[in-house]
């Protein structure tokens, strides 16, 4: 046996270890539930959008997305998100993501898949996953409102 070895612990030092074992550990699942849940109420309010948007109210989704202020008229948006629009008709979503924008700003960008086809598309479905488009969302953190990003 070295002069540095022993056969036993002393009982504050083994104390100490465990609370610093149990401390770093609610530090990183506290980390991690706020990861998965940081832009939460952006992408709720997303899904709002998208629901009315699936069951055809485009005049919700429109005061959902329209922000105060905004020139963008219900024709405009109807030639966007309408049953005949760029991106309609949409019968199905997939939340992709949401992120904050890289230089900074007041809102996070909500990243979805629409889809003209119920249910969503399987990812081996190739024919109607060519109809499927990726579309970002700006959603304003302080009232919710939508538009596309800046």
């Amino acid at each position: 046996m070295g002069l540095l070895d022993s056969d036993s612990e002393e009982p504050k030092s083994k104390a100490r270890r465990y609370v610093i074992t149990g401390l770093a550990f609610v530090l990183l699942v506290t980390a991690g539930v706020w990861y998965l849940v940081r832009f939460y109420p952006e992408k709720k309010a997303a899904e709002h959008f998208f629901n009315a948007l699936v069951v055809g109210d485009t005049q919700l989704a429109y005061q959902i997305w329209k922000p105060q202020g905004s020139s963008y008229s219900y024709s405009d948006f109807l030639d966007d998100w309408g049953p005949s629009g760029y991106y309609g008709p949409i019968k199905s979503y997939r939340i992709e993501s949401a992120q904050a924008p890289p230089r900074g700003g007041s809102g996070v960008i909500v990243v979805a898949e629409v889809s003209p086809f119920e249910p969503f598309p399987a990812g081996n479905d190739v024919t109607q996953n060519r109809r499927t488009k990726e579309v970002r969302i700006w959603v304003e953190t302080k009232d919710k409102s939508l538009s596309f990003p800046p």
